[in-house]
């Protein structure tokens, strides 16, 4: 699949713009393609960040970044999403130090080597993704089991949502992963020589 959108010059970008994904590819090593695809529309390129930034950075709550990752993984697997289930399979595997578990909750969240916490977490996603008019307060009941309060099941609902956008932007886009993406979390980094 190609490209349908181009991706614009870096620099045409606005300022703050250009200076956020340059800070990303000082830390990655290389721009992540929805940076600049979403740039080709600043006042969206804005919002879209500003509320994944809300969503995906936050402190408070008990979700954990791998978590955070792993409901990303497994709802943009059910979406059929390749940039998403590989960029975020690849940042998942990091945070958890574990180079299958994205490969596992993409195919199978319930037979992933997976806490049964986050298994209860991704049933109620998955739930959010596929069939979100049918929740009601035995799912809320089912998380407050393995301790998750309200606010754990609002970000639970809410990273589904957003990234069911993302996905559905990516997709009909034509956007595909970085390369790079395949073998992060695969693989030792390579030590940097001085």
């Amino acid at each position: 699949m190609s490209l349908r959108y181009p991706h614009p010059e870096l620099g045409t970008l606005p300022e703050d713009i250009r200076a956020r994904i340059l800070e990303v590819q000082e830390k990655a090593g290389f721009i992540p393609n929805v940076f600049l695809a979403f740039a080709r529309r600043p006042a969206e390129w804005r919002a879209f960040f500003a509320y994944h930034d809300a969503l995906m950075l936050k402190e408070e709550g008990s979700l954990t970044k791998g978590e955070r990752e792993m409901i990303v993984t497994t709802t943009s697997a059910a979406n059929q999403c390749l940039y998403c289930v590989v960029a975020h399979g690849a940042i998942l595997r990091i945070y958890e130090k574990n180079a299958f578990v994205a490969d596992q909750v993409a195919v199978n969240h319930r037979k992933a080597d997976i806490t049964p916490r986050q298994r209860a977490m991704l049933d109620f996603a998955m739930k959010v993704c596929q069939r979100a008019h049918e929740v009601d307060d035995t799912d809320f009941a089912a998380l407050h089991a393995h301790g998750f309060d309200d606010e754990d099941i609002w970000d639970i609902a809410a990273i589904t949502a957003f990234f069911g956008l993302s996905n559905r932007m990516a997709s009909f886009a034509g956007m595909q992963p970085n390369p790079e993406f395949y073998l992060m979390g695969r693989l030792p980094k390579a030590k940097k020589t001085g």
